[in-house]
C-alpha cells in the first residue's frame, strides 16, 4: 500500500485517558488520499471474490 499515516501521542485515548506528546508511535498503512478519483494513483478497488493481502515491514536503527 503506497501511503501511510503516523501518530506520536498527544491525543485523548480510550476512556478519556490523555497521552503525552511522543508517548508512543504508531504507523498505519493506507491508500493515498482521494485514490478512487485519481486515475494516476494505484487502484483501491477490491472486486467480489478477490483476496487482499498486504505486508508492511518497518526497520528502525539507532546510532
Amino acid at each position: 500500500i503506497p501511503g501511510h499515516d503516523g501518530f506520536d501521542g498527544g491525543e485523548i485515548g480510550a476512556e478519556g485517558v490523555a497521552y503525552a506528546r511522543h508517548a508512543g508511535l504508531a504507523f498505519e498503512t493506507q491508500h493515498l488520499p482521494d485514490s478512487p478519483n485519481q486515475p494516476n494513483f494505484p487502484s483501491t478497488v477490491l472486486r467480489p471474490g478477490r483476496a487482499f493481502r498486504s505486508i508492511t515491514i518497518l526497520r528502525f536503527a539507532v546510532k
